[in-house]
């Protein structure tokens, strides 16, 4: 069943507007309209993050059990994921196009790349068809682990089709993965402009897509669209090629990784000055694949609210923090207290881990002037996460709202000043993963030789704990606690914490039936947004749990 071509606007099934208004029979022709085919491809991860709380990143942090949804009294969106609830029909709306655009516009790149003259080198051509490859995975990939089974669509052609298996969403994203590992050069990673994806970006992609599905799916391989499969042994094989020749690494001190390390911020920041921290900026060699900011966001046409890290703005604290009194920590949304319970997990099993207190704020004594309840706060523990927040600064005295606008040349706008990259595969994940994978205990004991811990045999549990220290707030938990079949039970020890709604005590409670009914009734995916079912005449169908008046988040 087909769709007829003019149907391309935003509301659309399978959102397919062309970026670029030509046809595929003048373009692309360049190399330079290669290059501009491939950054519209791009552009699909900033379009996402104009809209942030809906994002696939947003909800993995939110839903999982170490934060809670937090925000203000009206603030349901945010509650209702880490309740695993809906609060509208089209909640997703926004990341199910954006990410469907991105799918459709690598879908014409593979088919018209090769009609492009003039590359520099076979490399220049494989380097672009691989970042293609890569995205088309990655988009895939977010959209199976946000909503398990999707339609699949690989062609340009525009179509209404049902939902694939999983099995044949991955076998796409396992070949996609594949081809791009084979095609692209075997140069270190920094020879590649920062924000663009190299082998070494998909060869951990591919090793975080077996792990979900063949954990998930208690599957023992990952299958390929060609009738093919991948073995554990050969994403291991590629991790080891990764973490020896990539020239990625990591940095010597964890804390330095996040702003708060940054030099306006620090003289005036104890915890920076004490430690002596220097922060890495963006594009380290930590950092295997990122989005990008900058600093030309607005609010009109021109460009889009996703140019900056809307993330850091829905995190930070309310109105009335975030200011001289919570210094170094900036003003937000009130997004995702940190669950009081890994404070304390943390300390009891590692009190001498310095990761503990270089990622999460504790309000009580980390900061002069912490006010609870501010404008209205939910669900608050007095615990935040210091990765992605926004980092004040002061200039000549005055308080600013962001390094950036020092570093940067960011917009003086706490709204709009957010450029640190949003990472979302780091080196300490890739060595992790090979531990995992390999069930070898080296490379775990690199990531805790790092801050300084004791070297330990590799067990599963130990694994476990420390993939929740190291990247914590990292967009990891939810999808781990998921594909080890912890969630259930993970998920519903948030009942019974204490927790401040409007700077009154209570305790965390389960909504829909409790935190283990939702995860168990919806196997952790959420809604497919209801337009598109609608324009799918059927063809659509929802997910299970979901789509009903009890499934539907009302408030505290």
């Amino acid at each position: 069943m087909l769709f007829a071509a003019s149907l391309t606007s935003c509301d659309n099934f399978l959102d397919t507007e062309s970026f670029d208004k030509k046809n595929t029979g003048n373009f692309p022709v360049t190399v330079a309209d290669a290059q501009s085919m491939l950054t519209g491809i791009y552009n699909s991860l900033n379009a996402a993050i104009s809209n942030v709380q809906n994002t696939h990143f947003y909800m993995a942090e939110l839903a999982s059990d170490d934060r809670f949804g937090g925000g203000g009294e009206n603030d349901r969106d945010m509650q209702g994921l880490d309740h695993l609830m809906n609060t509208q029909p089209d909640r997703f709306l926004t990341f199910w196009t954006a990410r469907y655009q991105g799918i459709f516009r690598a879908n014409t790149a593979l088919e018209t790349l090769n009609q492009v003259t003039g590359w520099t080198s076979e490399n220049e051509y494989n380097q672009t068809l691989g970042e293609v490859h890569f995205l088309r995975a990655l988009y895939y990939f977010e959209l199976s682990q946000m909503f398990g089974e999707v339609p699949l669509v690989t062609s340009s052609t525009v179509s209404n089709v049902p939902k694939a298996s999983s099995e044949e969403t991955y076998a796409v994203i396992a070949q996609d993965l594949k081809t791009a590992i084979e095609i692209m050069p075997n140069t270190p990673y920094n020879t590649v402009v920062s924000g663009h994806a190299t082998k070494w970006a998909a060869q951990a992609l591919i090793a975080r897509v077996f792990l979900f599905y063949t954990g998930y799916y208690n599957k023992s391989e990952l299958p390929l669209s060609d009738g093919g499969s991948i073995t554990k042994a050969q994403v291991i094989q590629w991790l080891e090629d990764c973490i020896s020749n990539s020239g990625h690494g990591l940095v010597d001190d964890f804390r330095n990784l996040w702003p708060y390390s940054n030099k306006f911020t620090k003289p005036n920041y104890a915890y920076s000055m004490n430690n002596n921290l220097q922060y890495e900026g963006e594009g380290h060699k930590e950092t295997v694949f990122a989005v990008k900011f900058g600093t030309l966001a607005d609010w009109g046409n021109t460009y889009i609210l996703g140019y900056t890290n809307q993330l850091n703005l829905h995190s930070s604290l309310r109105s009335n923090n975030g200011q001289a009194n919570t210094f170094p920590f900036g003003q937000g949304w009130g997004a995702g207290p940190v669950n009081t319970k890994l404070w304390n997990d943390w300390k009891a099993a590692e009190p001498n881990d310095i990761r503990r207190e270089g990622s999460i704020i504790n309000a009580d004594t980390d900061l002069d002037g912490y006010i609870y309840g501010a404008d209205s706060q939910m669900e608050e523990t007095g615990f935040w996460q210091k990765k992605y927040i926004a980092i004040t600064a002061y200039d000549n005295g005055a308080l600013i709202p962001s390094y950036a606008i020092l570093a940067d040349g960011a917009q003086a706008d706490y709204q709009l000043a957010h450029t640190q990259d949003l990472v979302l595969i780091r080196f300490a994940d890739v060595l992790l993963m090979h531990s995992e994978l390999s069930e070898t205990a080296t490379n775990l004991n690199r990531v805790r030789a790092r801050v300084d811990l004791p070297a330990i045999n590799y067990s599963l549990q130990a694994l476990k704990r420390e993939r929740r220290w190291e990247l914590s707030f990292e967009g990891l938990r939810y999808f781990d606690l998921m594909r080890w079949h912890d969630a259930a039970n993970a998920l519903a020890s948030q009942e019974g914490v204490a927790i401040k709604n409007k700077n009154i005590d209570t305790q965390m409670k389960g909504f829909g039936g409790g935190y283990k009914v939702r995860y168990e009734a919806t196997g952790g995916f959420w809604p497919i947004p209801t337009s598109q079912i609608a324009l799918s005449n059927g063809v659509l169908t929802q997910n299970k749990g979901w789509g009903e008046p009890t499934h539907e988040y009302t408030g505290w």
